[in-house]
């Protein structure tokens, strides 16, 4: 959802940086780029290191609520969709393909975020807390693939985060892999693009089948 859908990682980088300099520092490009993508625990376990906060003077969920109620505030402002985002959509509902929106964000703010993206879209969604462990476990990639009632190796996930690509990776997901602000590394099951702009339907197969023929070759190569 963020980074692939929408544009509102900076909005995630706004709360995050309100946060930063509530606790005394200031957000550095690095610690901003380690949270992208993560799970909202992840991601403020990773600010309360570089505060430098005791684990015992944590209080992360206290954290957590002041950082969710900034960014459903800024989310109900208005979310601008990521180039070619919402044509990509219409093209693979149009096929009949079904779809569903795996994300590390919590309930609470993908709701609000699926006023703008539109819930008629998705088969099923699947968010960072209604399952064991977020991104980059493969959890949210395999209950997902388990609610459309499909095999991993069946679905063809688009990611845009280190984060997200190596959880659809782990759940054995072929995946089309956008970058937006931050660099995935190249690997097995990964086909890369610039832009979801112009996506066809045969670059949508091209994707599964091109991953899936990556890691063949990869096993092969191991062999």
């Amino acid at each position: 959802m963020d980074g692939t859908l929408l544009d509102s990682e900076p909005i995630w980088e706004i709360a995050m940086t309100e946060l930063a300099a509530h606790h005394g520092i200031a957000m550095t490009p690095q610690l901003r780029e380690s949270t992208l993508g993560n799970s909202l625990p992840d991601a403020l376990a990773k600010l309360h290191d570089a505060v430098g906060i005791p684990a015992e003077d944590r209080d992360p969920a206290a954290d957590g609520r002041r950082t969710l109620d900034r960014v459903t505030e800024l989310f109900r402002e208005g979310l601008p969709w990521r180039p070619g985002a919402l044509e990509a959509l219409e093209l693979i509902a149009g096929a009949g393909i079904p779809m569903a929106l795996v994300t590390n964000t919590v309930r609470e703010a993908a709701d609000v975020a699926l006023g703008t993206i539109g819930r008629h879209r998705f088969a099923t969604t699947v968010c960072g807390d209604e399952v064991a462990v977020g991104k980059p476990a493969p959890d949210p990639y395999m209950r997902a693939a388990e609610l459309l009632g499909l095999p991993t190796a069946d679905c063809l996930a688009v990611e845009d985060s280190p984060t997200g690509a190596e959880a659809a990776t782990a759940a054995g997901c072929p995946t089309l892999v956008v970058e937006s602000a931050a660099p995935v590394k190249r690997g097995p099951l990964r086909v890369f693009r610039r832009s979801l702009v112009g996506l066809g339907l045969d670059d949508v197969t091209e994707a599964w089948t091109g991953g899936l023929a990556r890691i063949a070759t990869c096993q092969n190569e191991e062999s």
